[in-house]
């Protein structure tokens, strides 16, 4: 999955306007044949959300609109909605992947946060929309709070979801640990795709996005010249 207009616009000093979104779109689409584009982040701006209608009026003439992903959050109706109005059909829900996330950030138990994803995923679910789901913080969660990670994935892997989305959102993975981690994972839930979204903050990208191939993950995502 290629996520540069979504995470590479995150990089200092980039920001893309909507027709300059959509050729680039189109040309990795088109042109590089990504299996899939992750375009933008629900709910951010007037202007992200102009980006998204003119991707997925081109992509829904072309056949393209299944490829077409977009950041959403646990927030009941509201991603959803905006979804709908968007015209995308294929959300990437953010939702915490470690205690201290969950915690510090939300305030709320395991129980809660679980509830509240179950309930986005049926509604999405229930309006044409298929679901990813990101665990923001993943890689501290193996290894600072791996039960909450599984038990959080034993109720997940029994959702309607399509992808299971692990990213090492502070980039402070170790290629051991990819390894040793996604290993982990992947032979805990054979039947679950899992995707690897690696950070490159102390330049481990590239070696981690090799080990976790060679721990049988399933699908990869990058940037064009690694922005993000």
């Amino acid at each position: 999955m290629d996520t540069t207009l979504r995470d590479g616009e995150q990089t200092s000093g980039v920001s893309f306007s909507a027709s300059e979104k959509l050729t680039i779109a189109q040309l990795l689409l088109k042109e590089v044949m990504v299996d899939r584009l992750e375009i933008a982040s629900a709910r951010v701006s007037a202007g992200e959300f102009d980006a998204v209608k003119k991707i997925t009026s081109w992509a829904s003439e072309h056949d393209y609109l299944d490829k077409i992903e977009v950041l959403t959050f646990v927030d009941g109706d509201i991603s959803v909605n905006w979804m709908l109005e968007a015209g995308a059909k294929v959300m990437n829900l953010l939702t915490k992947g470690s205690l201290n996330h969950l915690t510090h950030q939300l305030k709320k138990t395991p129980g809660q946060h679980f509830l509240e994803i179950e309930k986005v995923i049926s509604l999405a679910r229930s309006n044409g929309i298929k679901c990813n789901v990101y665990l923001e913080d993943w890689s501290n969660g193996m290894r600072n709070s791996p039960d909450y990670v599984f038990q959080y994935l034993d109720f997940l892997t029994k959702q309607p979801v399509e992808r299971i989305l692990l990213p090492d959102t502070l980039g402070v993975l170790t290629p051991r640990e990819t390894f040793e981690f996604l290993d982990k994972t992947i032979k805990r839930y054979p039947e679950t795709h899992f995707d690897f979204h690696a950070h490159n903050d102390y330049d481990l990208s590239v070696a981690n996005v090799m080990e976790a191939i060679k721990a049988g993950v399933h699908g990869l995502h990058l940037t064009v010249n690694g922005m993000g």
